[in-house]
């Protein structure tokens, strides 16, 4: 049976994703009453997984938990921080608790954490990721044979950053995911619909994978700013940084941009990944103000 965020994106409606992410500790409450806010909002809900590599609950955890309350997940898998043994036995978890959607990254680099003497792994990167997937969606045992209990069913998505600078190298990379099984994407933040609209229309598009537009939430100008600084490929326009600077209230304001976002990238892509760090509760009124919801 397929998701329901598969379903969408095979419709013509417009597809909405938000992000939650798991508590610093072993107690998933918040970031569950986080999740319900969003119930009947969105169709489905990341979890990251080790999000800037800080040590945080597991992604496949919160999503079994948000499983039990009626929420479709959709499991986050970095290749940081585990071998291929230990990716295969989460994918095969994941099929086992009854998660459908996937998104496979590559993860962000150690020295970004706040434990950089910890080891990488990096024995898969995000492409051979979504082939392991999809050969044990086949039924494929990844040592010989075929698998005991048959194939696994996982919808796999894949990230891309329509803000690269090098747009031919992001057209190969995103050619290899779709080859190697991602039937998605979800975006970085976008801050420039032209941007968004050719990243579609040249690379998105004609390779037929369902965009979902990254929007986040600013909060303030010190708070882009300091995005625009440490968070890789983020590109926040002067004319963004202005309105910010120059609000009475600039939470207010940040609110007022990610609708407006919504409006229009949703005329582009086919629908929107919303992010709102520690403001999840803001992402029905930022819906609301869009007219989406």
């Amino acid at each position: 049976m397929n998701s329901i965020l598969q379903k969408s994106l095979h419709s013509g409606e417009v597809t909405i994703t938000a992000e939650v992410m798991p508590p610093r500790g072993g107690d998933a409450s918040k970031a569950l009453a986080k999740a319900r806010e969003l119930r009947g909002k969105v169709h489905a809900i990341n979890v990251t997984d080790g999000s800037r590599a800080i040590m945080r609950m597991s992604s496949l955890a919160v999503c079994k938990l948000l499983l039990e309350d009626n929420i479709e997940p959709i499991l986050q898998i970095t290749c940081r921080d585990k071998n291929r043994i230990g990716l295969q036995a989460e994918i095969l978890g994941a099929n086992a608790l009854g998660i459908k959607n996937v998104l496979c990254l590559t993860g962000d680099p150690v020295r970004v954490g706040d434990q950089p003497n910890a080891r990488p792994v990096h024995d898969y990167e995000s492409v051979q990721l979504l082939k392991q997937i999809s050969a044990l969606n086949r039924g494929e045992d990844p040592v010989s044979g075929w698998l005991d209990s048959g194939p696994t069913n996982l919808f796999t998505g894949a990230a891309a950053d329509p803000n690269s600078k090098n747009f031919n190298s992001l057209r190969k990379r995103l050619e290899r995911k779709k080859n190697s099984g991602a039937s998605f994407l979800q975006t970085q933040m976008v801050m420039d619909p032209k941007i968004l609209e050719r990243f579609c229309k040249e690379i998105a598009d004609p390779l037929e994978l369902p965009t979902l537009a990254g929007v986040f939430l600013l909060k303030s100008a010190k708070n882009a700013h300091f995005i625009n600084k440490v968070v890789p490929g983020a590109s926040i326009p002067e004319a963004i940084l202005n309105r910010l600077e120059k609000a009475e209230d600039p939470y207010l304001e940040g609110i007022s941009i990610a609708a407006e976002q919504v409006k229009r990238f949703t005329g582009i892509a086919k629908g929107v990944h919303i992010m709102a760090i520690k403001a999840e509760h803001k992402i029905p009124e930022i819906l609301e103000l869009a007219k989406i919801n």
